[in-house]
């Protein structure tokens, strides 16, 4: 899959790209609001990304998009992944990249694909409650607030919104 917007590439994972999916998994917004994907080493990047680039060929997914500037610089990436009987949207930006309507644009590029290609009408956002900007882009990107509660997220019980995008 490639997917062009006006400053961005979304593309299919490639093992080398481990390098930068290292660097960018380390950054403090990733540690404190995706601890899971955080990589200390690019071994631990390599084993993820051939797990992720396997999974890809898989009906359920997870399905993740590196994002990268018209330059080939990756800046994060997008993703499916399956939830039972439904679908969550997830995405990052590296730190250094935020503030720059990055995620809303990709977003906005990769909904429309994606859920042409899973053959789906509606999808989730799940953010944590602390997460001010990534409300915004959810906003930003038609998603309706659905829930603002307390629930599980990475097995523990976080204050957290839910969203959903319908077609």
């Amino acid at each position: 899959m490639i997917i062009e917007t006006e400053r961005l590439i979304i593309a299919d994972l490639t093992i080398d790209m481990c390098v930068a999916v290292q660097e960018n998994s380390i950054d403090e917004d990733n540690k404190r609001f995706v601890p899971d994907e955080v990589f200390e080493t690019i071994e631990d990047a390599r084993k993820t990304v051939e797990w992720l680039i396997e999974s890809s060929q898989c009906e359920k997914g997870p399905f993740l998009y590196p994002i990268l500037l018209k330059n080939k610089t990756n800046i994060g990436y997008v993703q499916v992944c399956s939830l039972e009987n439904d679908w969550e949207i997830g995405y990052h930006i590296a730190k250094k990249y935020t503030g720059n309507g990055y995620a809303t644009e990709a977003i906005r590029g990769f909904l429309p694909v994606i859920m042409k290609n899973l053959d789906i009408n509606s999808i989730y956002g799940v953010v944590l409650e602390e997460n001010i900007a990534s409300h915004k882009v959810l906003d930003k990107c038609n998603f309706k607030l659905e829930l603002v509660g307390t629930e599980k997220y990475q097995g523990v019980d976080k204050k957290l919104r839910r969203y959903i995008f319908n077609i």
